[in-house]
């Protein structure tokens, strides 16, 4: 008994385990996500790259993006001599190159629109570790922005050194995405770029809210008029136009509901069932619909004609119906329900069998019996049609010229076609052009989908889908009928709808599939043709997980009754479908059908829709489903590591003052010889003392030193603070090497901002006044190469430019022997609003040896000398934050800032009996912005806008840099540095109202309330998403 129960436990360990892995599997399939930093999935560029090439087949960029990343990458190199172009050279282009990858989202942070988004790609650790042993100081140069360089020195200067901050910065803990991991992994890139399939092989796809709020939705159609608008057809006879941004014209283009005959029970087939107009819209203006009528207690199908109102282009002349067609049915099921005009110009009618089960009528049921319309489709010629009969038949109709036959029929032996369409052909070859497809719903067993062809007979009742369904008649040789192909049984779905053959250009992977649903089940399905065998390969539809749908506006959901499909004027593919099927119930949705896995390249299926002149008033479209990345995240957190920590109290380490070399700024005559130092520093003290009420500095002039031309004085600004700082100044000597052995030191616990271009800044960490001295062995690495004669090492003479938030203090700069000619940068401070006056800086150029300069770089970097005036230059703008909040944006963590109070425009409570007004007494206007800060900064804060008489917050719901532009803009700012998400810059109290949301602007409106947006008020978020932006 022992023994059996082992084998049992053995025998269940293996199954447990191999479902754990199924699961894991099923996990790690989720987590997959092609995605570009437009939010936008990958693409294959229509021209192949030239630097990026890697990336020329399936990637995140076009040739234009790829000429950019060439300028980058060669403005750095630049800077580099040989030996540093072959050291550096293959990091700074694969770091640049990531932007191409197709994995670029993830590498970069940016799959949700609601996280903060990293400056440079995720590095893998061993990668991290070799880019910062070869080339560590190249950071701050792929990090600077060309109009405002060395803007993130005083960002990356505090990690250079430390490999454990670097790599903080720069890795991506998940390793089978980081680069260059992501790049071998063979499961990620095995079958990259193709439409996505889960383990069972069903095809992930996802869908974008289109319109809502519909009552059982059973067509859409298009004009194919160039203004892309649709029509929507609503089972109780109500037909409505959508313009191609979404909004709907209030007034129907038609309304039959006192005509139509329908009811509000769940399933009823009859109503208004189909609405098709004429190829020639435009010059013909003339509509067909297809509803069910009751006449004289007799209900009969009809098929009408209207024609367009003579003013009005959205509505037609509900006086002109004209009546082409009517067909008795003897039961009030299928109805069949489909117009639809071919490539030859010709009106097709699909007509069902009559209704009732089996098609009892007659000998051999309707739909074999070519004397009735019923169970046929039928071929008219509606052309030239004013004056005459109301239609023609087409000289080639294969019944034309058969005894008792009717001569509009083109094909018969269908039971209740329900949805049909044309193919439009390849768009490349052309092959396919023009062949219809049809579901044709079965009876108990089998639904089918059909190619109609002229004169063919499909079986009904003779036979349902490939089974025979009447014996005696399935069995006789004369039938002569065409199998469907493809048929599937009733486990799988009990009403098929029929649907199109994809022909768009948005999303190539799905060039020539059929995509296809059942009304019963809620399947989405489709085929695939085999061009050598002729066969049809199906695949199952499916929604793509919460991380395949990452896409801004998708979701991945839908009501379970597939109604109808359709097609818009540039041939992509929508469903209509309803949560209740009721014609009363306003549960219809219609859903655009969109591939994850791979777009067409930008610019290719741009669109301009044509004018469209209205009468009326716009109803704009709000999507209710909630979109996937707004969804909370079902993924496994990025695991942690943990170190114990130690027992025992170690003494801690000295802090050993860090020298950073400062980047002078010359002019050309600089080159000239420069007077020395004197020997001997004044001593100076100043006390300054700052309160919420401003107050002006004042300061004793530092002693002057002579050059070729009078220096710029600098200008005090008034810095609001409610710190009070202390300023003392040592004695500073010059040794024989021209180094001073004493400087100023700042008791302060804000940062200083005046500072000069030409100074070395010993920084330390503690706030306590002492007298500093550099520690001679660093200052011995730095002069190494030319005390020794030698050319000194990378990493021994390099130095990137930074400030320190605590303590600052200026020595005199260094000269060297290693470039005959000075480097130039631009002047850098400190944070500093952008409201205050530009300060000049007087530089003062002290050298033991007039004919060369110090450099902070590499000796094998060199920048060309630019001319530069004696006009101080503007002050780069500075990105830099808090030392605490810095830290937590490095790591990628969301900033705590709750509960931090809001010193910038706070808003009152209660009602003000007033109009609001701004600082300097003007009336607010709605779509006011401004930024509040925790800091007091004018160029960055939480966004907040000013509607209806208070102020309110901005989710960071698909808002973008462009949004952001658009906020800088209004605030006198050129446009907006980064964008950030996730409150990182604060979120405000639970009094402050959240006012927008789903924010999506071009960049080239004038307030946020001109993009796209929900309505006011209307969100699904909270403060923690309160949006940021840093203006420049």
């Amino acid at each position: 008994m022992t023994l059996q129960t082992c084998n049992l436990q053995h025998i269940r360990v293996p199954r447990l385990l191999l479902l754990v892995m199924l699961l894991l599997l099923q996990a790690w399939w989720g987590c997959c996500h092609p995605q570009c930093l437009d939010y936008k999935p990958p693409f294959e560029p229509r021209q192949p790259l030239a630097f990026c090439k890697e990336y020329t087949k399936f990637g995140c960029c076009d040739l234009e993006k790829d000429e950019e990343i060439s300028v980058k990458f060669y403005t750095i190199m630049d800077h580099f001599d040989h030996s540093g172009y072959t050291a550096c050279a293959h990091y700074i282009r694969s770091i640049l190159c990531q932007e191409c990858s197709p994995y670029a989202a993830h590498l970069y942070d940016a799959e949700d629109a609601n996280t903060p988004m990293r400056m440079l790609p995720g590095l893998c650790g061993d990668y991290c570790f070799d880019y910062w042993h070869q080339c560590r100081y190249t950071l701050s140069l792929l990090l600077e922005d060309s109009r405002n360089p060395q803007q993130f020195d005083n960002l990356t200067a505090t990690i250079e050194e430390d490999r454990r901050k670097f790599c903080n910065f720069l890795e991506l803990k998940d390793k089978q995405y980081c680069y260059p991991n992501v790049l071998t992994n063979a499961e990620l890139n095995a079958n990259l770029g193709l439409v996505r399939e889960d383990p069972k092989g069903c095809l992930e796809l996802c869908l974008q809210e289109v319109a809502n709020g519909l009552r059982n939705p059973v067509a859409m159609i298009h004009a194919n008029d160039g203004t892309h608008r649709f029509f929507v057809a609503e089972q109780l006879g109500y037909v409505w136009v959508y313009l191609a941004n979404g909004s709907r014209i209030d007034r129907p283009f038609l309304n039959l509901t006192q005509a139509v005959l329908t009811s509000p029970w769940a399933g009823d087939e009859r109503g208004f069932l189909c609405i098709a107009l004429h190829p020639r819209f435009t010059t013909v203006r003339k509509a067909y619909v297809y509803y069910s009528v009751s006449v004289k207690k007799e209900e009969r199908i009809r098929i009408s004609e209207f024609t367009l109102q003579t003013h009005d282009d959205n509505q037609l002349d509900h006086s002109s119906e004209r009546t082409i067609l009517e067909v008795g049915e003897p039961a009030s099921n299928h109805n069949g329900g489909q117009l639809l005009f071919g490539y030859d110009g010709y009106l097709y009618i699909f007509i069902g069998d009559g209704g009732r089960a089996g098609d009892p009528f007659g000998k051999f049921g309707n739909a074999q019996n070519k004397s009735t319309l019923l169970g046929k489709v039928l071929r008219l010629d509606v052309d030239d049609n004013d004056d005459g009969a109301p239609y023609s038949i087409p000289s080639d109709n294969p019944f034309l010229r058969e005894n008792d036959a009717r001569s509009e029929i083109y094909a018969y032996g269908v039971r209740n076609m329900w949805r049909c369409s044309i193919d439009r052909g390849d768009p490349t070859t052309g092959r396919g052009e023009g062949r219809m497809f049809c579901g044709d719903v079965g009876q108990n067993k089998y639904e089918e989908v059909d190619l109609i062809v002229k004169g063919g007979n499909y079986g009904w009742r003779a036979k349902e889908g490939f089974s025979c369904y009447d014996r005696k008649l399935c069995q006789n040789s004369s039938l002569d009928d065409i199998l469907p192909i493809f048929a599937y049984p009733h486990k799988m779905g009990k009403s098929v709808t029929g649907g199109y053959i994809y022909r768009g250009c948005q999303m190539p992977n799905l060039n020539g599939l059929y995509i296809f649903g059942d009304f019963m089940s809620g399947r989405l399905m489709s085929l695939k043709e085999n061009v050598t065998s002729g066969e049809w390969q199906y695949n199952e539809i499916c929604m793509g997980r919460d991380q395949t749908c990452r896409f801004p506006r998708l979701i991945n959901s839908y009501f379970k009754y597939i109604i109808s499909f359709a097609e818009d004027e540039a041939g992509e593919i929508y469903f209509l479908a309803t949560g209740a099927a009721s014609a009363t119930a306003r549960a219809g949705v219609i859903y655009k059908i969109v591939d994850p896995s791979r777009r067409a390249a930008p610019g290719k299926c741009s669109i301009k829709p044509s004018p469209v002149k209205i009468k009326g008033k716009l109803i704009h479209f709000y999507p209710k489903e909630e979109f996937v990345i707004n969804k909370k995240p079902t993924t496994t957190p990025i695991p942690t590591t943990t170190t114990r920590k130690p027992t025992m109290k170690t003494p801690p380490r000295r802090k050993y003052p860090i020298i950073i070399i400062k980047t002078p700024l010359p002019t050309r005559k600089t080159l000239r010889k420069i007077p020395q130092p004197p020997t001997t520093a004044t001593t100076r003290k100043t006390i300054l003392q700052t309160t919420r009420k401003t107050t002006m500095r004042k300061t004793s002039p530092p002693p002057t030193t002579p050059t070729l031309k009078a220096a710029a004085t600098i200008k005090t600004t008034t810095i609001p603070t409610t710190v009070q700082m202390t300023m003392a100044t040592t004695p500073a000597t010059t040794s024989p090497t021209g180094r001073p052995t004493g400087a100023p030191v700042y008791q302060a616990s804000s940062t200083d901002y005046s500072t000069t271009s030409s100074t070395i800044y010993t920084t330390t960490k503690s706030t306590v006044s002492t007298n500093i001295k550099p520690t001679s062995t660093l200052m011995h690495t730095l002069l190494l190469g030319e005390a020794t004669g030698n050319t000194p090492s990378y990493r021994t003479t390099i130095m990137t430019a930074a400030f320190s938030r605590i303590a600052q203090i200026p020595i005199t700069t260094l000269p060297t022997r290693r470039h005959w000619r000075p480097l130039q940068y631009r002047h850098f401070t400190t944070s500093q609003p952008l409201t205050s006056p530009p300060s000049p800086h007087t530089t003062s150029l002290y050298s033991e040896h007039p004919e060369a300069l110090t450099t902070p770089r590499a000796p094998y970097w060199s920048q060309k000398p630019t001319a530069s005036g004696s006009k101080p230059q503007r002050p780069p703008i500075n990105t830099t934050l808090p030392k605490s909040q810095e830290d937590r944006l490095w790591l990628g963590e969301k900033l705590e800032s709750a509960g931090e109070g809001n010193q910038v425009y706070k808003r009152p409570r209660g009602r003000s009996r007033g109009p609001k007004r701004g600082r300097e007494g003007r009336r607010l206007r709605g779509g006011s912005v401004r930024l509040v800060s925790v800091d007091g900064l004018s160029d960055r804060g939480r966004v907040e806008i000013f509607i209806r008489g208070e102020w309110g917050t901005v989710c960071d719901d698909l808002f973008t840099s462009k949004a952001g532009t658009v906020v800088c803009r209004q605030l006198g700012f050129t446009t907006a540095l980064a964008v950030m998400k996730r409150a990182a810059l604060g979120e405000a109290d639970r009094s402050v109202r959240i006012l927008l949301d789903d924010v999506e602007c071009e960049g080239g409106e004038r307030s946020l309330l001109e993009c796209k947006r929900s309505k006011v008020g209307k969100h699904n978020c909270s403060h923690g998403e309160d949006v940021g932006v840093i203006c420049g």
